[in-house]
């Protein structure tokens, strides 16, 4: 288990290096590689621990250096974050009124209350727009926006909008970023320390709205 641990660690860290080796190994498949881990990052609530920023500034950085097409890289990313919100989505829509339903709770969905329901509801309906695009750069929160989203029965018409805009914002965003600052040397030697930065200024917004909960 530590073994696996740290082996987890150190691809989260040096993506860089391990998706160099990736496209060396498997070429063109690297984009139905990614595609996969951001469709299961944004679209299945078991697996949130996935790289999603992290993995789309890296593989910004390899297209910087021509190993993947930039503009090919993006839409098939894209395409990717907006099906996985789409099927979490759906998948919080139909397992929703079972969850909350008498006699069909079950392993962790019984710690699930009724009035979670109704909260999440309200306030997608007041927020649903902004909470779908901003969750995009929140990690964790980006996984379970739009499944609470589908339980909370947010409008889809309202909610596919937010999804494609959140979508193209977050993977161009971050993609580019990577593309244009790997032509700088600490970038490139210090990938690590940047990984880090970007997951400190992802989570911050949690932190913030944390500490402002506790003085309430």
């Amino acid at each position: 288990m530590i073994d696996l641990l740290k082996v987890a660690i150190d691809w989260f860290l040096h993506l860089d290096v391990h998706l160099g080796e990736l496209v060396s190994d498997y070429g063109t498949w690297t984009y139905v590689i990614l595609f996969l881990v951001i469709f299961a990052e944004t679209g299945l609530v078991i697996t949130p621990f996935l790289p999603g920023d992290s993995l789309l500034f890296a593989a910004g950085m390899l297209a910087s250096l021509g190993k993947l097409n930039p503009w090919e890289l993006i839409a098939v990313l894209i395409v990717a974050a907006v099906l996985g919100d789409t099927v979490n989505y759906h998948i919080g829509k139909f397992i929703g009124p079972k969850v909350f339903s008498d006699g069909e709770r079950k392993g962790l969905m019984r710690f699930l209350k009724k009035e979670h329901l109704d909260k999440a509801q309200e306030f997608y309906e007041k927020h649903g727009g902004k909470t779908i695009i901003m969750a995009r750069f929140v990690p964790i929160v980006r996984t379970f926006a739009p499944f609470v989203a589908g339980i909370g029965s947010m409008n889809y018409s309202r909610f596919i909008s937010y999804n494609v805009v959140g979508a193209i914002i977050w993977v161009t965003g971050l993609t580019l970023a990577g593309y244009y600052l790997a032509e700088f040397e600490f970038i490139r030697r210090h990938f690590e320390k940047v990984v880090l930065g970007i997951i400190l200024i992802s989570v911050l917004p949690i932190m913030i709205e944390y500490v402002r909960s506790k003085k309430n």
